[in-house]
Order: structure tokens, then sequence, then C-alpha cells
């Protein structure tokens, strides 16, 4: 199973998970070309080296209108920009991304204004973001979600959360670490403190982490392929980064849930869209047979395979989105082969293999998608392509 893993043992900013996760791809200058290119008004990201207790890393800054926000011009030229939800959501609907990378920045927008509505006690209509409605702040969510998107891990886990000590500065005065707004988004996630004082996570971060990560605690068996280090901006004695590290744990298989109904009254456009919103919501397989049912009406039988802790959550898709009044609901158990993708340089460009292995047999095959793209670009046939690259 791909899994991320997220060090946060000084915390975790919106810049900082940017930068690590840029480090874990192939072509991470080219990446930041496409953020530059998303549409968001006045915002360029750079990205430069940056050397933290001797070790090397990256460090993304975010200007805007080609100076870089800091704390105290936060409240000059944009005072009356971006600064509600309302705004924010104007803001991400123009963006030339994905409606699933949509869907998340609003999502990690939802937990921030739900957090400031909390701690100032005002209904979140009227929540205006300080620190965090700023374009630089957009602009970290935006390329964090994107680069989720991007990495598409199977499953997103971190480390407990060092948070810092200390006192922090805010539009309101002076207030203990972690920010109100950073500690009500981080309940129910282990955190800690200790010497070091500043603020280490900040509301960004801790709502970011919030939204992608599926479970806090020590680092699983993994067998890593590529490892980031994203620096933030202050010094500490111990290096000030978010470490990320992209690799395989360990997976059997185990057991799943399969979930089955049938119809009789949908379109074939209605299940093919079902089938989707299912695939989106996370199952791991969704599939279709045609079969004969009662008063001799040819129907469909939908069955979804999904981990054992999303079954609630792909009943309520079944629900919702097909015409079904019941389903049938069973565990499984399946055996899986230990899958790897590596991206190989040929004469055609980079290409990923996936490999599978176990139980004996070694497979090696080159991903569809990288063909076509190139079968396309050469107006080769995807025969010829596949001849081209022999065996890669």
């Amino acid at each position: 199973m791909k899994t991320l893993y997220l060090d946060c043992g000084m915390g975790a900013a919106g810049d900082m998970l940017t930068a690590a996760l840029l480090e874990l791809l192939p072509d991470p200058d080219g990446f930041v070309a496409r953020l530059n290119g998303l549409g968001l008004p006045g915002v360029t990201y750079v990205r430069e080296g940056a050397v933290k207790c001797g070790i090397r890393g990256t460090h993304v800054s975010v200007l805007v209108d080609g100076a870089e926000e800091d704390e105290h011009h936060h409240h000059h030229e944009h005072e009356h920009h971006h600064h509600s939800m309302y705004d924010v959501e104007h803001v991400v609907s123009h963006l030339s991304v994905s409606e699933k990378v949509k869907a998340d920045v609003l999502a990690v927008y939802g937990l921030i204004a739900e957090a400031e509505s909390h701690v100032h006690g005002v209904p979140v209509e009227e929540i205006h973001f300080h620190e965090v409605g700023t374009l630089d702040a957009i602009a970290d969510v935006t390329a964090v979600c994107l680069l989720m998107e991007e990495l598409a891990p199977d499953q997103v886990l971190a480390s407990a959360v060092h948070v810092g000590s200390g006192q922090v500065r805010c539009a309101h005065g002076i207030l203990p670490v972690p920010a109100p707004a950073a500690a009500y988004l981080l309940r129910e996630v282990p955190i800690y403190g200790g010497e070091i004082r500043g603020e280490l996570c900040t509301p960004t971060g801790a709502a970011l982490l919030r939204h992608f990560v599926t479970r806090f605690g020590p680092m699983p068996v993994m067998r890593t392929s590529a490892i980031g280090y994203g620096m933030g901006k202050k010094d500490f004695p111990t290096a000030n980064c978010v470490r990320a590290l992209l690799g395989q744990t360990e997976d059997d298989g185990g057991t799943v849930t399969v979930l089955s109904c049938n119809v009789d009254d949908m379109t074939a456009e209605d299940v093919g869209f079902a089938m989707e919103q299912l695939f989106a919501g996370g199952a791991l397989e969704v599939y279709t047979v045609p079969v004969g049912m009662k008063k001799s009406r040819p129907g469909t039988l939908i069955r979804v395979i999904c981990r054992a802790q999303d079954e609630e959550k792909m009943a309520e898709l079944i629900f919702r989105h097909t015409t079904t009044l019941g389903m049938r609901v069973s565990e499984t158990r399946r055996r899986v082969l230990e899958r790897r993708v590596e991206t190989v340089e040929t004469p055609l460009g980079p290409v990923r293999v996936k490999t599978s292995e176990g139980c004996g047999v070694v497979r090696r095959k080159a991903e569809y998608d990288d063909l076509a793209r190139i079968a396309a670009e050469r107006g080769m046939s995807l025969g010829q392509v596949r001849r081209k690259l022999g065996e890669v």
C-alpha cells in the first residue's frame, strides 16, 4: 500500500508541508511552474534550497504582488481582501485544478473557519480570517492539496505533533502556543510541547494534517522510496522541518468489506455516475454484473469492495447515488501481490513501470496512462510504443 508518513517533530505549517511534498516529486521545478499557472491572482511560488542544522532541504515562499507577506504588514494592503469564507470560495472556484482539489481546499478552509468560529464565539459566516485569509495561506493550502493529488498515496500517516511552547502574537494580542485555533484543530490528535519556544504548528498546518492524515502515531514498517525535507522560516537548535517519507507499507491484503446491491430501474449513465462517486469516495474496487431479476427484468448487480473502516461511508454513497433500498454486506479475505511503481527513463521519455511480486511470481508492466500519452504525442499506436520500449 502506497503510504505517506509525515514526521512532525518540529510541528507543521503550510509552507513546510508544501516544500516537503515537493521534494518527493521527480520534477519539483516543473510542479512549481504548474503552481504558478494556477491562476491565483498576483501569487508567485518560489522554491529554493535551504540548510538547517547542516541538513539540506527545500524552502517554499509565496510572493504576493512580488513581496513576501509577513505578520507585520498582513493588515495593510490586504485588509479587505479574501477575508471571509465567501471570498475564499470565490478565489478557489476560479483555479485551474480538478474538482477534487477544489473540494479539498474548501474542506481545509471549512475546518479553519469552524475552529476560528469556535474560538471567537462568532458564527462561521461572520468569521474574518486574519492570519489565514490572505492569499499566501490560500496558496499554501492549494499547493498541499494539489501535491496530495499528484502523489496519490493510499494512506497518509503522521507522527505525534510537536506544537512548541511560549506565546504567539496574533491580530487580537498575545496568546499561548499552540494558538487557540490550532489547539482546537488538533483535538483528538496526539500533541506535545517541549523546550523549544515558538509556534511550531500553525492553524493552517493543523487543518491540513486534520484533513489528510488518517492516523497519528509511530512510523509503521515501510519500504521508503523518497524522502523530503520541508524547511520552516525560523532557526531553532533542532532542524526546523517537516520530513515526508513516501513508500510501501506491508499489506497482505487482509480482510475487506464487500457491499452488493441489485437495481433494475437505473440508466446506464446513472450507474456510471454512481461508480465514479464510489471510486472517488475511496472504494478499492467497484464493478457491475448484468443479472436477470424478478418479473423477467434485466438488471445490474453493483458490487463495492472497500476497507473495513470505510463501510459506513460507502453504504451512504450507495444509498445516495443508486435507487436500491437495501444491500448485502460481507467480510472477505483477499490476497494481493506486493506492488511498487518506479519511473524509468526511456528513449521516449519517462515511463512509470509497475512491478508486482509475491507467491513466486514477478510481473512488470508499463503504466497504460504513460504509454497512451506517448502514443498520442507521437502519433504512434500503443503496439508501436510497446515494441519501441521493448522490455522496459
